[in-house]
């Protein structure tokens, strides 16, 4: 990889994740109802499954992929099944603080992010499309996946990093619980229904 093209990734990318999608979404929801902790989570659950995307275009399995398309279109109704619930759950609950969900583990946090990043069509078409714009797959070292993980890590990790700390500056101005869990539950209905509705 060159520097010129490791640059044009890495302004891709940033690009990608400061438009404010479903992950976006799913780190803020997390970050309001759980803390900044969680939100951090979420967001290495999302790099997780960006890895995942960058190993398959790097070792040209574009036919698994294409295999594997209808389990990404399942992916992405579980996840965002499982994001609707989670808002709905979170609403649902009494407005006294101690009785919003705590998660002591990290899984649910990191599983959204996950989750949300591999059934996003957004995620799928950048990797499978656009990333062989700006590298020869064909030609790539290990050391080059390396790079492209850390650039990710920069660029995507960077961006909903910052999401989560916003959210956790918005946090602190919020003055009730009603307000945390409903903005937070709707946070999470919305990403659900953004990520099924997006073809």
């Amino acid at each position: 990889m060159t520097l010129t093209s490791s640059f044009a990734l890495f302004t891709a990318m940033i690009a990608l994740a400061l438009f404010p999608g479903s992950g976006v979404l799913v780190v803020i929801s997390r970050t309001l109802s759980l803390g900044l902790k969680q939100g951090l989570v979420t967001v290495m659950g999302i790099l997780a499954a960006d890895f995942i995307f960058i190993l398959l275009a790097a070792f040209s399995l574009s036919a698994l992929a294409d295999f594997m398309g209808s389990f990404f279109v399942i992916i992405k109704y579980l996840g965002a099944a499982y994001l609707i619930w989670m808002g709905i759950r979170l609403i649902a609950v009494s407005d006294n603080v101690d009785h919003i969900p705590k998660e002591i583990n990290h899984s649910g946090s990191f599983f959204s992010g996950l989750i949300t990043t591999l059934g996003n069509p957004k995620a799928i078409l950048f990797y499978a499309s656009f990333l062989p714009a700006f590298i020869d797959l064909k030609a790539l070292a290990l050391v080059d996946i390396g790079i492209i993980f850390l650039i990710a890590i920069l660029a995507i990790g960077g961006v909903t990093a910052g999401y989560a700390y916003l959210a956790t500056k918005t946090k602190l101005k919020l003055k009730t619980t009603k307000q945390i869990k409903y903005g937070s539950g709707g946070l999470f209905i919305g990403a659900g229904s953004f990520l099924a509705l997006k073809n």
